[in-house]
């Protein structure tokens, strides 16, 4: 693909996909290349690096994209290893898995390069125990076909045929929680970049387009997990996708975030940097069992992540916008936790009983002392 073209299809993309926002209903979460579609235009035009066979940016602008830089927001903490690991996978013929604890931001991440490199991020299978074979690969308008029997009519396209034939990245959500033998379905896809239409006869082949790829994701925390064969583990480049580190890091993206949430709740409100701070420093605390003065804690058997302070820090602006007229109390957080380790392990609760009766009540300022007051909120 010429710089030219390159540069065309990703803005038309983005125009087409900006008409298709205008012009629809209001989205409640829309996609990375409606959301981003500005940058991506302009990532589009300034681009000057070599593109990869079928992308629509060079590497270099799919890395700006996500980390940022120039005008350009970062939408993800991550190494920039990281970042050039997947690219250089994604334009080889192994696939993608994205590895790591729950909300570490994989699926954002499947997300983000999805858009950038393919105009596109929604030619997606949901991976569950329910998943069948004919769910990732094709089914069939059964009416059609019992009127005229097998033919390019009948047939209806998954997310991964159509990724093969329009030469685009497919996501594949949570791939370890579909049966072994489901997962298997993927083999001579990823090994011989077709797939086969044995009902069509010689027109049942479909043949990968430069571009196509698979990008998955799994969650090493669950339970429910089924283990990949070796023969498709071969086909996956794996990449562990960690907690953000830095403390500064995450509380700088957990207030992006949730300000971005609120905007698009139509809310002229500002959560409260109090709030924020609590929020952070305990989610990480009992996240990691170590304080942010180094000192051994407690670790939670329940996943607090980041993705998880996300949404805790939204819902406490929101019931103090809604119930009180304020910008959130770190009372409210406190409710939050006790539900949020209530989902595993009874014992959790104990755990933060300790946190807050032996770190919190240490903590200077007036928001550490209310969150520490809060305890008797937490069940017995």
């Amino acid at each position: 693909m010429t710089r030219k073209t390159a540069a065309s299809a990703s803005a038309s993309a983005s125009a087409s996909a900006s008409a298709s926002a205008s012009a629809g209903a209001p989205m409640q979460r829309p996609p990375a290349e409606l959301l981003y579609a500005e940058e991506l235009a302009r990532l589009a035009t300034e681009d000057r690096g070599p593109v990869p066979p079928g992308w629509r940016l060079s590497m270099g602008a799919v890395i700006r994209f996500i980390a940022g830089g120039d005008g350009i927001r970062r939408k993800l903490v991550c190494a920039p290893s990281l970042l050039e690991r997947a690219l250089v996978t994604l334009a080889s013929n192994r696939a993608l898995l994205l590895v790591g604890e729950p909300g570490t931001a994989k699926s954002l991440l499947s997300e983000l390069l999805a858009a950038a490199i393919s105009g596109t991020s929604t030619l997606t299978v949901q991976g569950s125990a329910a998943t069948t074979e004919d769910q990732i690969k094709y089914g069939w308008n059964y009416a059609l076909l019992l009127n005229e029997g097998p033919s390019e009519r009948a047939l209806v396209a998954s997310p991964l045929m159509r990724g093969l034939r329009e030469g685009r990245l497919v996501r594949f959500e949570e791939i370890t929680r579909c049966p072994p033998e489901v997962q298997d379905a993927l083999l001579s896809v990823l090994s011989e970049r077709l797939l086969m239409v044995p009902e069509l006869a010689d027109a049942g082949t479909v043949f990968a387009a430069p571009g196509f790829n698979l990008i998955a994701t799994a969650n090493i925390r669950d339970r429910g997990v089924n283990e990949m064969s070796a023969a498709l583990k071969r086909r996956f480049a794996f990449e562990t996708v960690f907690p953000i580190a830095d403390y500064d890091e995450e509380l700088a993206l957990v207030r992006a975030e949730v300000d971005r949430l609120l905007a698009r709740d139509g809310l002229a409100v500002t959560p409260s940097p109090e709030v924020l701070e609590v929020l952070v420093t305990a989610f990480r605390e009992l996240r990691t069992g170590v304080g942010r003065d180094g000192q051994a804690g407690e670790r939670l058997s329940t996943v607090v992540s980041t993705a998880e302070a996300v949404s805790v820090a939204h819902a406490v602006t929101l019931r103090g916008h809604y119930l009180r007229g304020d910008a959130g109390h770190p009372a409210d957080i406190v409710e939050a936790l006790a539900g949020a380790a209530a989902k595993d392990n009874a014992d959790d609760l104990k755990k933060i009983r300790r946190y807050l009766e032996q770190r919190a009540a240490k903590r200077a300022g007036e928001h550490w002392q209310a969150f520490h007051a809060a305890r008797h909120l937490l069940p017995e």
